[in-house]
């Protein structure tokens, strides 16, 4: 299974060999991925190797070869389901995988808890902070919350999991996003617009889509990965 990053880099990869015959260089691949700097990129690129899906051809520069392509992408692995980018770790207490390579791990701050199930309080206010590998952020500001519930679990959002959120206040259909309800109520849920309303839709048929009034949503991030401890 690759992550969200690991997926985009193979197609842009595998886009520029069919438009141009050449592979991007590694300044092409840290735009079009957003990330802060090559090692990320190098990171990937050795990800993506190891799981068989490109090869390195030896004494040619920047000559990279596409063997295969993922059946299905992360982000259209099923309509209701999501493949979140998931950070194995200590919740920042070790180095950090992005130490490995001498890339320095961004501070995200975690901002509470959020639910996903039964509805829990609205966010709170900071409490700490979680070392994360840049490659699993693109721009803007970003913050963490604990998941509460089982409501996402179809998705791959368990119980316990730090969700990595990047700060937005629009969605589009398919996003799963942090919703605030009347302003007093947070949960994740997948995002769709149903006509004049907002579905806020759960990946576990244990619960109901909640049917709501534009005026009644405020939406406070989308969800860009999960750091989870084991």
């Amino acid at each position: 299974m690759l992550t969200r990053k690991q997926y985009e880099l193979l197609r842009f990869i595998n886009e520029r060999l069919k438009e141009a015959g050449v592979p991007p260089s590694f300044d092409e691949m840290k735009d079009a991925l957003d990330l802060r700097s090559k090692s990320g990129i190098h990171r990937l690129i050795t990800a993506l190797e190891e799981r068989g899906f490109i090869r390195r051809l030896p004494n040619r520069a920047r000559a990279i070869e596409v063997i295969k392509l993922p059946e299905l992408s992360p982000a259209t692995s099923g309509r209701r389901g999501f493949t979140p980018s998931v950070i194995e770790g200590n919740l920042g207490k070790g180095r950090g995988a992005a130490a490995d390579d001498g890339e320095r791990p961004v501070a995200v701050p975690v901002m509470g808890r959020i639910a996903a199930g039964t509805p829990i309080e609205a966010l709170q206010t900071r409490s700490h902070t979680i070392s994360v590998p840049p490659d699993m952020l693109g721009s803007g500001e970003h913050y963490a919350l604990e998941v509460r519930g089982d409501s996402m679990v179809d998705a791959g959002i368990l119980d316990g999991d730090m969700a990595l959120i990047q700060r937005n206040e629009t969605a589009d259909t398919g996003d799963i996003v942090v919703a605030l309800i009347d302003d007093e109520e947070a949960t994740l849920k997948r995002f769709r617009r149903r006509g004049a309303s907002i579905a806020l839709e759960p990946a576990n048929t244990a619960y109901e889509v909640r049917i709501l009034p534009p005026n009644r949503v405020k939406i406070q991030g989308k969800l860009v990965g999960l750091y989870r401890k084991y």
